[in-house]
């Protein structure tokens, strides 16, 4: 059975993006069963427009990168954000994540109910520290 990788969108646009530490968790996620939150798509499109409204991406590398996420969205499987993530109760035991952090921590949790996952892959120190507190495999 192939590992199971919750993708939060850190580790994605750290992939995406080519930034330094993105060879492993390519690595990683070769083969890989690739699960995450529509929130990902929805927060990967902010951030490459902010980027790119900064300068730091060119329009050529805006263009690449908006291509790249739609063709990334075929290898993952995205669950809806649903009333039933969205009305749960569920939070770590001592942080508290930001709005769109803990949809992706709901989210990952209903999937590892489903069957567990391998790894929740997060390069966000305090969504690491969440993830632990629910007893997710970081």
């Amino acid at each position: 059975m192939p590992k199971r990788l919750y993708i939060d969108t850190s580790a994605y646009l750290c992939i995406l993006l080519g930034e330094a530490g993105h060879e492993p968790l390519m690595r990683e996620a070769r083969g890989a069963r690739l699960l995450s939150s529509v929130v990902l798509p929805l927060e990967a499109g902010r951030n490459l427009v902010r980027l790119s409204r900064e300068g730091i991406l060119s329009t050529a590398d805006f263009q690449r990168c908006l291509s790249a996420l739609t063709d990334d969205l075929q290898q993952f499987i995205l669950r809806d954000l649903t009333l039933d993530l969205c009305v749960s109760l569920t939070m770590p035991v001592v942080s508290t994540p930001r709005s769109l952090d803990l949809a992706h921590l709901r989210t990952a949790l209903w999937f590892h109910q489903q069957a567990k996952l391998t790894r929740f892959v997060t390069l966000d120190a305090s969504q690491e520290i969440a993830a632990r507190q629910l007893g997710l495999p970081v």
